[in-house]
């Protein structure tokens, strides 16, 4: 998608920081951290949040999930990590590109 700020960032039109990629993820730094660490995980299939998500996208959530702890590991959180999905607007979401938040580092503010 065109207008879409990650599909830019994944075809390499806006730079980021990125600290992991695969034939089916990007990772990145958020440019506004809520956290010592804070990476976004970014599928590069365009899926808008992830009540949007088909049984077909049943394998690259399962890709995501698995990716989470390289990404958190590539970082130096090597004990332990939070991940945060936002769905909707309702649950907080902002870019409508399903992703997930990595974060960590110093000790983090709540846990729920």
């Amino acid at each position: 998608m065109s207008d879409c700020i990650f599909c830019r960032i994944i075809a390499g039109q806006i730079p980021a920081s990125m600290v992991y990629q695969d034939e089916h993820v990007v990772a990145f730094k958020d440019i506004h951290p809520k956290a010592s660490v804070h990476v976004l995980v970014v599928p590069r299939k365009h899926i808008a949040t992830l009540a949007d998500a088909e049984a077909v996208d049943q394998s690259l959530l399962g890709h995501m999930m698995l990716a989470l702890p390289k990404v958190a590991q590539s970082q130096g959180l090597d004990t332990g990590f939070r991940t945060v999905l936002n769905t909707g607007h309702g649950g907080g979401q902002e870019v409508f590109h399903m992703h997930f938040h990595v974060l960590g580092g110093k000790a983090l503010p709540f846990t729920v």
